[in-house]
């Protein structure tokens, strides 16, 4: 029931972080059923697009003249789900859906348009696809719509089937789960920033090979949506299985070996919490540079959520004590921290023990970063 549960949670924790999700798995084991439940579940409008029968103009939009110029139109899925203001879009069969028509769908993965349309930030994307070979047709996802989606394989076991035959398939647990705050996608940035400077090479790795290139690898808009997901498993802790969940997650954006190194880097990091930090700024410090520009980038976030002046003010007594040792990460995160100085906020005693560090970052008037 493990690996149902983590699917299951990683999957109600993608559609309420609004990172857009693809189920993989063979024919016949209740991809498109989940989705449609999920809608239920959640009481969204569920609008599903089969990539097989539809056209790039489905996605791109049609060409009409309207008062003289030339507008693209929206498909009538797109507007039910642009009136409705939320809902799942489900593109479901994308690996028979031709490479012209994987072209025309990046911009609706990406940008959220369709045609001239904008859909509201209320719908959530859901996309499901058998392997290539077993997939009528089958066609290798093209490496740029890959890299748009978070990649999932839905494992069934006879014993989920039978259980779910006899008292009937669970939720997936989106309805109970919460958006993580933009605090917590900060915070979440700092430490997979942290990392990606102790393995720089791991930024950009497209792979050679199509199939997997077809699936997740690391980018910086892949790492963007890893990100997103460690806040949101940050955000639900109650969730079942949810540390497996936000594992199945990150790897499914960034790829296994990326995936599975910067798991490993995150549980070792052991960063006292903000909060704890700016109530006592005398707590000690890590000794790693990496470590730092996590526990210094977490700060930043907490406070720019904050929004007041104490929390303003008593960071920069940690962000001092950091130029002391390293004052490469004091000086990245001074450049933070100063452009997000709230309004009545006095310059601390601090900045005078920081004027070397903030001139080196082009903070001091007159200087040039």
């Amino acid at each position: 029931m493990k690996d149902t549960a983590r699917i299951r949670t990683a999957l109600a924790l993608a559609v309420r972080a609004n990172l857009p999700v693809l189920l993989w798995g063979a024919p016949g084991t209740g991809k498109t059923s989940s989705v449609l439940a999920l809608g239920r579940e959640l009481d969204l409008p569920v609008e599903v697009v089969v990539g097989s029968v539809r056209e790039p103009g489905d996605f791109s939009g049609l060409p009409v003249v309207h008062e003289g110029g030339t507008r693209f139109a929206p498909p009538r899925w797109a507007e039910r789900l642009a009136a409705a203001g939320e809902g799942l879009l489900f593109l479901d069969e994308l690996t028979t859906a031709p490479p012209a028509v994987q072209a025309a769908m990046l911009r609706v993965l990406l940008e959220r348009t369709v045609g001239d349309l904008v859909l509201p930030a209320g719908v959530r994307i859901v996309a499901a696809a058998n392997p290539p070979g077993l997939a009528a047709d089958g066609w290798e996802l093209s490496a740029p719509l890959a890299n748009r989606l978070v990649h999932l394989d839905r494992e069934v076991s006879a014993a989920d089937v039978a259980a779910g035959f006899a008292h009937g398939f669970p939720d997936s647990g989106a309805a109970d789960a919460v958006a993580p705050s933009a605090e917590g996608v900060a915070a979440a940035r700092a430490a997979v920033g942290a990392f990606l400077r102790v393995r720089p090479e791991l930024v950009l790795a497209v792979p050679e090979d199509p199939g997997r290139a077809g699936r997740g690898w690391p980018s910086p808009r892949s790492w963007e949506a890893a990100a997103v997901a460690l806040a949101a498993g940050r955000a639900n802790p109650g969730a079942p299985e949810s540390e497996a969940a936000v594992a199945a997650l990150v790897v499914g954006a960034v790829g296994e070996a990326a995936g599975f190194e910067a798991l490993s880097w995150l549980r070792t990091l052991d960063l006292p919490a903000p909060e704890d930090l700016l109530a006592d700024p005398g707590l000690a410090l890590p000794d790693r540079a990496d470590r730092l520009h996590a526990l210094l980038g977490a700060l930043v976030a907490h406070v720019a959520a904050d929004g007041g002046a104490p929390a303003w003010e008593r960071a920069w007594e940690v962000v001092a004590r950091v130029s002391r040792t390293v004052p490469d990460v004091a000086a990245t995160a001074a450049r933070d921290l100063a452009s997000r100085r709230p309004a009545g906020a006095a310059p601390p005693a601090a900045l005078l023990e920081l004027a070397p560090v903030l001139r080196a970052a082009g903070l001091m008037p007159g200087e040039a970063a």
